[in-house]
């Protein structure tokens, strides 16, 4: 790219603060850099026209976890860090909304459910667990969270007992997306999309960053980019590609809140008279570990199947758009909020949990500095 002295000058130069990616994470931290140093230069580059990863492509639960999942957690994770976990994604939760105000978000407190299958015991376990993850919850909710009910709802193929959470809730993720980005402009600070960064080389003062477009310096570098971490050598966090479809507008429709099946596999939910779906990276995990925002045959029409068979068994529907969006994982479930080098500085692998933790991971990735 040509650049011209004004463009040099007004954009690239004396930057203090760098954020790669302008995704949920990128945002809140850049918010918090403002807020901590008013003076600062601050610039985010995005290599998308949208956010490209999942902040604009997620399906919008406030969750922090179903019953089956906070049971299975415990499986690999100490008690301490399972409480840990879930207490991020409840006070990231509460720092979006006081952040953006619950109108700005479109925020319903229709609660969370599980649905469970036929074909294994995975409800028997729950129910078997429930009293204790009760208690093990109860110092950060202060009363029962989970508890069980018959299915009112319709759905077929699976058992007639539905676990159900009362303190999960669902946003609008765009006009989340479009509030932050709001927020940023009025606070001075500048974004460059369709900007990918290509190689970063550090010296005693500063970060030489080289773009697809350009190059420059800048004072410290934060890279909040999650599934596409692994391309700026943050080789803990692995892609996970998730798969989406939304239903035209359905009269009627007698379905709300955030839903989960097979241990979370899947997930649907209401908005705007719709059903929104997703899922299904368990029928293949490798194929799966992609940054390409595409579609595969099999997930879309095992969606579509579980929509006819399970969801809405008896409403005739139609899909009206299908996309993708890509997560950042890895073994452990806690994000990776660190210091990597004299500076430059990392907010990565959030899990699936970035609505939940992505404000606080931005915050934390800010106060790094």
């Amino acid at each position: 790219m040509n650049l011209s002295y004004w463009e040099i000058k007004s954009w690239l130069t004396n930057v203090d603060y760098t954020i790669v990616g302008s995704g949920i994470v990128g945002l809140n931290c850049a918010l918090r850099l403002k807020q901590r140093f008013p003076k600062a230069n601050i610039l985010i580059l995005e290599k998308g026209t949208l956010p490209q990863g999942a902040s604009t492509k997620n399906a919008g639960f406030a969750c922090f976890g179903s019953l089956s999942e906070i049971i299975d957690d415990l499986k690999s994770h100490s008690e301490e860090e399972v409480f840990q976990l879930v207490q991020k994604r409840v006070n990231g939760l509460q720092l979006l909304r006081n952040t953006l105000g619950d109108s700005n978000i479109n925020y319903q407190q229709f609660g969370g459910y599980e649905l469970f299958s036929t074909s294994d015991d995975l409800l028997e376990e729950c129910k078997a667990q429930n009293d204790y993850i009760n208690s093990f919850l109860k110092p950060l909710f202060h009363q029962d969270v989970f508890r069980f009910k018959s299915n009112s709802f319709g759905f077929e193929n699976c058992q007639d007992t539905l676990s159900v959470n009362q303190f999960e809730g669902q946003i609008d993720t765009g006009r989340m997306m479009m509030s932050l980005l709001q927020l940023v402009s009025n606070s001075g600070i500048k974004i460059l999309n369709n900007i990918t960064v290509e190689d970063v080389s550090e010296d005693s003062t500063s970060v030489k960053v080289k773009t697809h477009q350009f190059e420059f310096a800048t004072s410290k570098l934060l890279i909040a980019t999650n599934g596409f971490a692994s391309a700026l050598n943050i080789s803990e966090v692995k892609p996970a590609r998730a798969q989406v479809l939304i239903t035209k507008p359905i009269k009627n429709l007698h379905i709300k809140g955030t839903f989960h099946l097979d241990q979370g596999y899947y997930y649907f939910r209401n908005i705007d008279d719709r059903i929104l779906f997703g899922g299904g990276r368990n029928l293949d995990f490798k194929a799966e570990e992609t940054t390409e925002l595409s579609l595969t045959e099999r997930i879309q029409n095992k969606l579509e199947a579980l929509l006819k068979t399970t969801i809405l068994p008896k409403t005739p529907f139609e899909i009206d758009h299908r996309w993708s969006g890509i997560m950042g994982v890895g073994k452990q479930k806690k994000p990776i909020v660190t210091q990597l080098s004299n500076h430059v500085y990392c907010g990565v692998r959030l899990g699936g949990m970035g609505i939940a933790i992505g404000s606080l991971v931005g915050k934390e990735l800010a106060d790094l500095v």
